[in-house]
């Protein structure tokens, strides 16, 4: 098979990260960009994707040109099939290509390519582990807003819904409500503005207002302990026996440490690489075996 770069990428619905490696999987470049999860359009993600190409190989004083390029994407929302069908029916034409959502390659970035369990939490959430071979479990990433328990989005959803309360009058105004109503607008009707073109994205927003008041609110602190155990009861459900290596990801996964269960946070190992590492072990064991 005729290429000369493998790309790794990482895809949810905050932000794109790419990594540019040569055949011998050495890093030579990386680029960010705007969201590619699948859930905000295929089309969308391949621009995303497409753009931070072209930044990775322009740091190289190169010209992105796919057919030289092997890849291996995490996306979320690959769950959807027909949003991973139509993903790749659009695909650019790469010589390989492997797939998979953005959980799993977080799993092969953390443990090295090796067997072994994390739960992902940033804009959403999702939880996997490996057992070696084609023994794979998944939990949770189920998609926002009727799942991603614990994540950004969730958390803000949750804070919308104390904002819309206090709004009313049936919840109190404490420091983090009126910081989610002045994020609105400052009254109802910017709220209900805002709130009709909210989605995943914008919603996780709100989850930084939630950790900045999770020492001095109540109600910031209840949203954050309850996030704490929708992750533990993830891990749970992933390896109830505790066999595997453990580890917590994801751009939510140090601001939400706090807020665990003890019993999981002397579990959690940090991470030994990233999703976009894991979409690179991804598409290098598919090419070498």
């Amino acid at each position: 098979m005729s290429f000369d770069f493998f790309i790794g990428v990482d895809g949810g619905g905050t932000g794109t990260r790419l990594l540019l490696a040569d055949r011998d999987g050495q890093i030579l470049s990386h680029a960010t960009g705007g969201p590619s999860g699948l859930g905000l359009g295929v089309s969308a993600a391949w621009r995303a994707i497409s753009h931070c190409a072209e930044q990775a190989f322009a740091h190289l004083g190169q010209t992105f040109n796919p057919t030289h390029c092997a890849i291996g994407l995490g996306l979320a929302g690959v769950h959807n099939a027909s949003w991973a069908q139509a993903f790749l029916a659009e695909a650019p034409s790469f010589p390989a290509i492997r797939l998979d959502n953005d959980g799993f390659t977080t799993l092969l970035g953390a443990h090295a390519g090796q067997p072994g369990v994390i739960v992902a939490v940033g804009t959403g959430s999702v939880g996997e582990a490996w057992f070696g071979g084609d023994n794979k479990r998944t939990v949770s990433g189920w998609g926002f807003p009727v799942g991603d328990e614990g994540s950004g989005a969730w958390i803000g959803l949750r804070a919308a819904q104390l904002a819309q309360k206090a709004l009313d009058g049936r919840a109190m105004r404490g420091p983090l409500a009126d910081a989610v109503i002045t994020h609105f607008g400052g009254s109802v009707d910017p709220a209900f503005i805002w709130l009709s073109q909210a989605n995943q994205t914008t919603y996780a927003q709100l989850a930084t207002l939630v950790l900045a008041y999770g020492q001095q609110d109540a109600a910031a602190a209840t949203i954050l302990a309850l996030a704490g155990e929708e992750i533990a009861a993830i891990a749970h459900a992933l390896d109830p026996d505790e066999t595997l290596p453990f580890a917590l990801c994801g751009g939510l996964a140090e601001a939400l440490r706090p807020w665990l269960p003890t019993a999981l946070v002397n579990r959690a190992r940090q991470p030994l690489g990233d999703s976009a590492t894991g979409a690179l072990y991804l598409i290098r064991k598919h090419i070498n075996g």
